[in-house]
């Protein structure tokens, strides 16, 4: 019996949702001897830990790793320790700043853990590329750059952009393409997967392969998912955000408040839903009889269920109907001793933790985000007093409450 299902069937899957197979044929063919032998395709994706945490944004290519775990194929996870000192530049109008070495390693601790909520883990070859990089000498270096002229690596868009713009272009920048392509020369790889921001990066190691006289990776480039505002490509700095570690309240909520246009979309490259699947909720979505609504709750409950369990997504759902259709306060809140007479209230959302700053908090009262007992406050000059009862509900914005309990200081 095979190990792997026929390959029409894995490159229709493997298809699904991408934006290219460069190129496909060879493809085909890795499929094909794959299959013939019996041998699993050595699939690489790299990951920089500029930052410590994930978002769904990321997960698109880590689902579509998990396509190929679920076909046979290995996963390689390469947490790019090292090359994160560098710095990606794609997309940057200027050098980003550098990480230290120890500050990549601690950001990278988490990496795995998190992409383990969507990979099999005990099947997820996981490497620091400072495995092999931080052992190349300069003569290796300089062996290296001999391959690649300076015309190939100013090809990408962001360093045309940056001449013409006159912007500064870093000489460890021209080294990124490089060092991540030298990645996949390190462990073979057969295919490698990656935004479409990565293209260029992806196609450097290939070149790189060739180069080295072995048979060239395959690249496969996934879309960039915008994030809940429609519009901005997914990230944490924008506010428009999924985080794949957020509470699974957050994560629904989050959910039913992206755009209709976006409801394939998501499903498509957010979840492990099948071709017949999809295909059943694209049918849904064009039948105008359909509230979309519907269908946003049923992706809201499929991305829950995918980070957490089934049990916790119906649970998420009933919390949200609970706050957001029944307008009730959720059962399971945080309490907070408050152990003053009189404090502002600005000074209170700090301390409660639902603000970081005075004036994030003054920033909240004056947009109406705060609410007492369900009424809103709009007076920054507010100030918890003896007036307000010994026990009440402190909310910001529609998901996130807190419970003041009163405790009177003995004289």
């Amino acid at each position: 019996m095979n190990l792997f299902p026929p390959v029409k069937e894995q490159f229709e899957i493997i298809k699904s949702g991408t934006v290219d197979i460069i190129p496909e044929d060879e493809l085909l063919n890795k499929l094909y001897k794959s299959y013939k032998e019996k041998i699993p395709l050595k699939i690489k994706l790299g990951c920089d830990p500029s930052k410590p945490d994930l978002h769904i944004g990321h997960s698109v290519v880590l689902n579509k790793l998990r396509q190929f775990q679920d076909l046979g194929h290995e996963a390689i996870l390469i947490i790019g320790d090292f090359t994160a000192i560098i710095g990606d530049p794609t997309g940057r109008k200027k050098a980003r700043p550098q990480l230290s070495f120890e500050e990549a390693v601690e950001n990278g601790k988490t990496y795995f853990e998190q992409a383990g909520k969507i990979l099999l883990k005990d099947k997820t070859k996981i490497v620091n590329n400072s495995q092999w990089l931080s052992k190349l000498s300069l003569l290796d270096l300089i062996n290296l750059l001999g391959k690649f002229t300076v015309q190939r690596i100013l090809e990408r868009d962001d360093f045309e952009k940056r001449l013409k713009e006159h912007q500064e272009i870093s000489m460890h920048e021209i080294l990124y393409p490089i060092m991540q392509g030298y990645d996949s020369y390190a462990i073979d790889a057969d295919v490698e997967l990656g935004g479409t921001d990565q293209r260029f990066n992806n196609l450097v190691g290939r070149d790189m392969q060739k180069r080295f006289n072995k048979e060239p990776q395959v690249v496969i480039t996934m879309p960039l998912l915008e994030g809940t505002d429609g519009s901005e490509k997914m990230s944490k700095s924008l506010g428009n955000a999924i985080g794949i570690s957020d509470p699974p309240l957050d994560i629904f909520g989050k959910t039913m408040s992206i755009p209709d246009i976006l409801i394939f979309k998501y499903f498509q490259l957010g979840t492990h839903l099948s071709l017949s699947e999809l295909a059943e909720i694209k049918s849904q979505l064009e039948d105008e009889k359909n509230n979309p609504r519907d269908l946003k709750r049923k992706l809201g409950f499929e991305i829950v269920k995918l980070y957490y369990d089934e049990d916790t997504a119906n649970k998420a759902i009933d919390e949200f109907d609970k706050i957001f259709i029944k307008k009730e306060i959720p059962d399971d809140i945080n309490e907070f001793d408050l152990n003053i007479n009189d404090i502002q209230l600005s000074k209170l959302l700090v301390e409660t933790g639902l603000t970081s700053s005075l004036t994030e908090s003054r920033k909240m009262i004056e947009q109406g985000a705060i609410q007492i007992d369900q009424k809103k406050i709009i007076d920054v000059k507010t100030i918890i007093d003896q007036t307000y009862p010994s026990e009440f509900i402190l909310q910001k914005g529609k998901r996130n409450f807190i419970k003041i309990i009163k405790k009177i200081p003995e004289e």
